[in-house]
């Protein structure tokens, strides 16, 4: 493995992580390998790349470590978190600047607690398949450059489960628990050398905390909008699972709504609907409240400094809803207004009143087939004439995607990949890369027959 590697989080103050080589495996093989991002990113490979992919070899100039940071977990506080199964090798640089790479499932760190520091195929595949498929969607987020099988068998609550390990770039892994880890230690010194590298490497605009604290605003409820904008629940927005810089982080119990239900929750775990899909911008808001209150330290006048934050946190809620009208604007070939905002709100609650397919219900607006979705509803044909006096159909293929990573086909792509066959993987994978164009499958395109329905996700660890 050739690349220009650098790892400047290394060089921060010690207590910021910790020196940590991955372990070895017992028989490494290759399950994916994203050739055109490893390309883009200038690394080469030869035949044994999931040696390195795995963490039984470490390229020449990596400095492998695992990252501390805290975070609140469905609200409740927890003050040592860390990296438990994730080493950052480093980061490769070029024109692109400099992007990380992390091996997750690589072994035991400082922060694993009473974790065995692994992963199995499951939560690895759906990583690699659902990062990549944000990625093509023009969503932000982190993404996969490899899946290695360990030729090693891991325990979990199932029995045992082949082993993987998944390496994947980001273009850098701090966290809003990251701040929070030095906050509430009253670690000044980390936590100035904190902000002042993440003002380097994500806001080189800010001047002060409250410069950073603006443009993280925006950036989370951008995120927040395109993820609403396709379907997407994460799932598990914790903050040490919320990126400082407003890009799609830790993908555990996420999932894509097949029927449209605005108060769908998937995840396992969450069962007060914490992080259900309409709440994810007061969750992303209230991360947001979070860092700010762990930057405060750094404020010479606190009481100024909590006003400040302050009205810049309750500046979310404007920001969203100009992001979302934007974003569901475009979806129904509109130009953001209050008409277009009467038009989406009334398309959704039909929408749900009906249960209709939301992938499929707002692809069919530009086929001129969404009557087969919503023609029921009572309410349809006039929207209908009403949207089609002031709709530009001409791009809606662009916005409005033909494919999703369909929960029950990612459960059923586990499960076959886990026996070995790993061909709905692959067909997944190259059907996802174009998700604004028809599979050539069209089974990959369609939604759950009702016994294929998958109503409950993992975390996976």
């Amino acid at each position: 493995m050739i690349a220009d590697w650098d790892n400047t989080y290394a060089r921060l103050p010690n207590q910021m992580y910790a020196q940590q080589v991955p372990t070895p495996v017992a028989s490494p093989s290759g399950l994916a390998l994203n050739k055109n991002l490893a390309a883009d990113l200038g690394i080469s490979f030869d035949s044994d790349w999931f040696e390195y992919m795995s963490g039984n070899k470490l390229p020449d100039g990596a400095n492998p470590i695992s990252q501390a940071y805290a975070g609140h977990q469905f609200g409740h506080w927890n003050p040592q978190l860390g990296d438990g199964r994730a080493i950052l090798l480093g980061e490769v640089t070029g024109g692109f600047g400099h992007i990380d790479l992390q091996l997750k499932g690589a072994g035991r760190t400082p922060w694993s607690r009473s974790g065995d520091g692994r992963a199995w195929y499951g939560p690895i595949l759906r990583e690699y398949l659902v990062s990549e498929a944000m990625h093509s969607l023009g969503i932000p987020t982190t993404r996969a450059l490899a899946a290695a099988a360990t030729g090693e068998k891991i325990f979990r609550e199932q029995g045992p489960l082949p082993g993987a390990v998944i390496c994947r770039t980001a273009s850098s892994h701090i966290r809003v628990g990251t701040f929070q880890y030095f906050a509430s230690r009253n670690d000044l010194q980390a936590l100035q050398s904190l902000f002042d590298y993440t003002v380097r490497r994500h806001f080189p605009e800010a001047k002060t905390v409250e410069d950073l604290l603006q443009e993280a605003v925006k950036k989370h409820a951008s995120l927040v909008a395109s993820w609403m904008a396709v379907g997407f629940i994460h799932g598990v927005m914790n903050t040490d699972n919320s990126h400082v810089a407003g890009i799609t982080i830790d993908y555990g119990p996420c999932a894509f709504m097949d029927y449209f239900v605005p108060t769908k929750v998937f995840s396992s775990i969450d069962r007060q609907g914490r992080y259900a899909y309409n709440n994810q911008a007061k969750m992303a808001a209230w991360n947001l409240a979070q860092l700010a209150t762990a930057l405060l330290p750094l404020a010479t006048e606190r009481e100024s400094a909590i006003e400040h934050y302050t009205e810049i946190i309750h500046g979310f809620s404007d920001t969203f809803e100009k992001a979302y009208d934007k974003a569901y604007s475009q979806k129904i070939g509109y130009s953001a207004s209050k008409e277009s905002s009467k038009m989406i709100q009334s398309l959704l609650k039909m929408m749900a009143e009906q249960g209709a397919d939301y992938t499929l219900t707002f692809r069919a607006l530009g086929e001129g087939t969404v009557d087969e979705h919503l023609g029921d509803h009572p309410d349809f044909k006039q929207w209908y004439e009403n949207w089609l006096n002031g709709a530009k159909m001409k791009e809606l293929h662009k916005v409005n995607p033909a494919i999703i990573p369909r929960n029950h086909l990612i459960e059923e792509m586990i499960s076959k990949a886990t026996t070995g066959d790993m061909e709905l993987f692959y067909s997944l994978s190259h059907a996802l890369n174009t998700p604004f164009e028809h599979p050539q499958n069209p089974r990959l395109g369609m939604p759950p027959e009702i016994n294929e329905e998958v109503t409950a996700t993992f975390c996976g660890t």
